[in-house]
C-alpha cells in the first residue's frame, strides 16, 4: 500500500504544534507597544528545571497585572499575540518572590492537560528561557551579555558579537522494509517501550545523509529512500524534530552503538496491537501521544511503506 504525505493544512495530533501564537516579530523592537500589551498580559512563568508554575487547579500561574514588576526589570520574553490581540510573554520564575514549594507542572504532562495555545506557549517559553539562561556570556569574549529584541538577541557590549536563539535539528524516522517496521529501545526506557530511531544532524549533512547515517550507526540497517513528513518542537531542551518515513534493505537489525539496547522488525499486527493497547502483558509499548515519534509509527500502520 503506498501512504500519501499529509497536507501542509492538516493538524497533527501531537504537541506544540496546535494554536501557535502570532510571534509579531516586528514589535520586539518596539518597546512602547511592548510596555502596553505587558499591562494585560498572559505570562508562563517558568523556573531553572523548565517547569511552569502553576495555581492550585493546577493552571498556568502568573501574577495579576497590578502585581508585575516593570517590564525592565521582569526583563520578560515577548511570545507574541494570540487571536484576542494579547500579548504572551515568558517569564523566569527567579524574577518573583515565589517559594521553593509553589505548584509547578511539568512541559510533558501539561502537554497532556492544559490547552493547546497554553502547551504550546509553554514550549516555547522553556526553550527559550533555556537558552537565555545558559547564554549569559559571550562565546567568542567572555563578557556578560546584554538582550535585546524582546529577550530573542543577545549582544557582547565588549566585542560586538550577536546572539541568537539555539535550535538543534535532529531526525526521526518511521523505517521499514515495505512489510515491517523497524524499533529500537534504550536501556533506560521503561520495560517494552519501543520507538523509531532518531539522531542529530551533524555539521554540513543533508536531512537525508543524516537518516542514512544514523539508522545505519544504531542498527545497521541500510535506508534506499526518505520521505518528508511533518516536524515538532521538542524543547528537551532546545530540540527540533524532523519527521521522516524511510524505506531500506530488510537487513537483521544488529545494534552497532551504545545509544540502542536492542533494534527489531515488527509486523502489523504486533504494531496494530501497540496502538491500540491491546497487547498485553507480551506486548511493546510506545511513546506518548504528545510525541511525533508515536504519529509516526501510526502512519505507517495507517498507510503502509511508500513508493518512492
Amino acid at each position: 500500500m503506498t501512504g500519501t504525505a499529509p497536507s501542509a493544512d492538516s493538524a497533527p495530533p501531537y504537541a506544540f504544534v496546535a494554536a501557535p501564537l502570532d510571534r509579531a516579530e516586528h514589535l520586539r523592537s518596539r518597546p512602547e507597544a511592548l510596555a502596553r500589551l505587558w499591562r494585560d498580559a498572559r505570562c508562563i512563568v517558568v523556573d531553572a528545571e523548565g517547569q511552569a508554575l502553576t495555581d492550585a487547579r493546577g493552571e498556568a500561574w502568573a501574577p495579576a497585572s497590578g502585581e508585575r514588576p516593570a517590564l525592565d526589570a521582569a526583563d520578560p520574553v515577548f511570545l507574541g499575540v494570540d487571536a484576542a490581540a494579547r500579548g504572551w510573554f515568558a517569564l523566569a520564575a527567579e524574577v518573583l518572590p515565589v517559594g521553593a514549594d509553589a505548584p509547578r507542572i511539568d512541559l510533558r504532562t501539561a502537554a497532556a492537560q492544559w490547552p493547546a495555545l497554553e502547551a504550546t506557549a509553554f514550549a516555547q517559553a522553556r526553550a527559550v528561557l533555556h537558552w537565555r539562561r545558559r547564554h549569559r556570556h559571550c562565546g567568542a569574549c567572555g563578557a556578560p551579555l546584554r538582550y535585546a529584541r524582546a529577550g530573542w538577541l543577545g549582544q557582547c557590549p565588549a566585542c560586538g558579537v550577536e546572539h541568537y536563539p539555539r535550535t538543534d535539528p535532529a531526525v526521526i524516522v518511521a523505517v521499514s522494509d515495505g512489510e515491517r517496521l523497524l524499533l529500537g529501545r534504550q536501556a533506560g526506557w521503561p520495560p517494552r517501550r519501543w520507538s523509531v530511531l532518531a539522531g542529530f544532524v551533524e555539521p554540513g549533512e543533508t536531512l537525508e545523509q543524516t537518516i542514512a547515517r544514523e539508522v545505519w550507526e544504531e542498527s545497521g540497517v541500510r535506508v534506499r529512500h526518505a520521505r518528508y513528513l511533518g516536524s515538532q518542537p521538542w524543547p528537551f531542551p532546545s530540540s527540533l524534530m524532523l519527521g521522516f518515513e524511510a524505506l531500506a534493505e530488510p537487513d537483521p537489525p544488529q545494534v552497532n552503538d551504545d545509544e540502542l539496547e536492542d533494534a527489531r522488525w515488527f509486523d502489523r499486527d504486533e504494531i496494530g496491537h501497540a496502538l491500540a493497547g491491546t497487547g498485553g502483558d507480551d506486548g511493546i509499548l510506545l511513546s506518548p501521544r504528545i510525541s511525533i515519534s508515536r504519529w509516526l509509527i501510526a502512519h505507517w500502520y495507517r498507510h503502509g511503506a511508500f513508493s518512492p
